[in-house]
């Protein structure tokens, strides 16, 4: 647990002991204190460098893949984006092409990508 969160709740419960004098009086800031406790999900992914790289990410819902044979998908349901995303809270992010491959298994907040030195981009055909 944040001890900045857990303190920015409790003074926003302290403060709703007596709403009508605290909250619904002068001092109806203190219900801002509640922001101390909210971290939005997100996804930000960078290069070795420290560079801001924007990647194409897969956004869905998150599926249970425990015990499941051969390379199941992680997310059902997905939209394409370009980082930086915000992640919902059932959502889960994946890398939609194989040219970067991350150095964690979860892309989540900050994510370092490496370039697959292997990749080939797919030529169109001019026929």
């Amino acid at each position: 647990m944040s001890p900045v969160a857990v303190a920015g709740l409790l003074s926003t419960i302290m403060a709703f002991t007596d709403a009508k004098s605290f909250i619904l009086d002068k001092s109806h800031w203190m219900i801002y204190f509640m922001v101390m406790a909210m971290y939005p999900r997100f996804l930000i992914t960078f290069n070795e460098d420290g560079e801001q790289v924007p990647v194409s990410v897969r956004v869905g819902q998150a599926v249970d893949t425990v015990g499941q044979a051969g390379k199941p998908r992680t997310i059902s349901g997905f939209q394409t984006h370009s980082t930086p995303v915000r992640l919902a809270h059932t959502e889960r992010a994946e890398l939609a092409t194989e040219e970067f491959f991350s150095y964690t298994h979860v892309l989540e907040g900050f994510a370092i990508l490496a370039k697959n030195k292997g990749f080939e981009k797919e030529q169109a055909d001019s026929t």
